[in-house]
């Protein structure tokens, strides 16, 4: 695989690097030669050299990564690309090599190993889920942990499952799917459901974890943002002895009736000061689907608080 990589279809990267760097590129023949101001040029070739140095450590680029890796030397230019492609990159089950996106990605990768508890926080797109998954698969097959437990809110106020049809796992399956589609991602399915049938991988609705005591496990709340002040407070207080637990809300897309309080908004004011627990907070930046996905999550932010919408703040 050769520097051409680097150019993407009809040269569609390069182009990128120019709009994000205001700079003009042209090949010499094996030389790109980049011209502009001084500094738009430096930072340009300062992703050019460190992408090759990517493609020369046998790093297989994926659609969408040399974007990345763009608009990180854009936010900063001191950033080291190995950090993000090469040092953060898990391969759970040899299917799929998944590396953070953005620096806030990073940081949530590296929250997950250093806390036992950590909250992401943040809008839709932004790989709360999925970089959670990939972590846990992780952490089970190296024997860091014992099991893996994925729950959710159920439904919008409350677990009232008893309407739809089926029994407890396929009542709730439907909820989760987002949680199953990331561990696809991450494992062969036949191999995923063997560890579904054992109970290594096990699925719960909030409401039926009441009283249990969760050891070696890797716990993922999805949907947080979903919970009740109660059903928060009761999850936080299952983890047990070698257990991680990762919390995912969009505390912008909140379905508790009116007047309910969202668990995950007063956990972010009465758990942040808390040592061992860790926040991490994501915007439209680290949005790594559509790119229209980031224009929206950023405009409906602006009409939010155009419209003086008050916003949780934690501490």
């Amino acid at each position: 695989m050769g520097v051409e990589t680097l150019f993407g279809a009809y040269d569609e990267n390069l182009k990128n690097l120019e709009t994000q760097f205001n700079v003009r590129i042209r090949t010499d023949g094996h030389d790109l030669v980049v011209e502009g101001d001084e500094a738009d040029v430096e930072r340009a070739e300062r992703v050019i050299v460190q992408l090759c140095g990517l493609l020369r450590a046998g790093y297989q680029f994926s659609k969408g990564d040399v974007k990345t890796a763009t608009q990180l030397v854009a936010r900063d230019a001191t950033v080291e690309l190995r950090d993000y492609f090469l040092r953060s990159a898990l391969r759970p089950a040899g299917k799929r090599q998944v590396s953070p996106k953005s620096v806030n990605q990073r940081r949530y990768l590296d929250a997950i190993d250093r806390y036992d508890i950590v909250f992401g926080i943040g809008p839709a797109g932004t790989g709360k889920t999925y970089l959670a998954m990939a972590q846990a698969v992780a952490y089970l097959l190296a024997k860091k942990v014992t099991r893996i437990i994925l729950t959710r809110p159920a439904v919008e106020a409350g677990e009232k499952l008893g309407f739809l049809p089926g029994d407890l796992q396929e009542k709730v399956n439907p909820y989760l799917r987002p949680l199953f589609d990331a561990l696809y991602d991450m494992m062969e399915i036949e191999r995923a459901d063997r560890l579904f049938e054992r109970g290594t991988i096990e699925i719960a609705p909030i409401a039926f974890m009441r009283g249990r005591t969760l050891n070696d496990a890797f716990v993922i709340l999805d949907e947080a943002q979903n919970t009740t002040s109660e059903q928060m407070k009761m999850f936080l207080t299952r983890l047990g002895f070698g257990s991680k637990a990762v919390i995912t809300g969009d505390i912008t897309q909140i379905d508790l009736p009116t007047g309910r309080t969202s668990g995950v908004i007063e956990a972010m004011n009465i758990v942040s000061d808390i040592e061992g627990i860790a926040f991490i907070r994501f915007d439209e930046r680290d949005v790594v689907r559509h790119r229209l996905v980031q224009d929206i999550v950023k405009a409906y932010e602006a009409f939010s608080i155009g419209n003086g919408s008050s916003r949780p703040s934690a501490k």
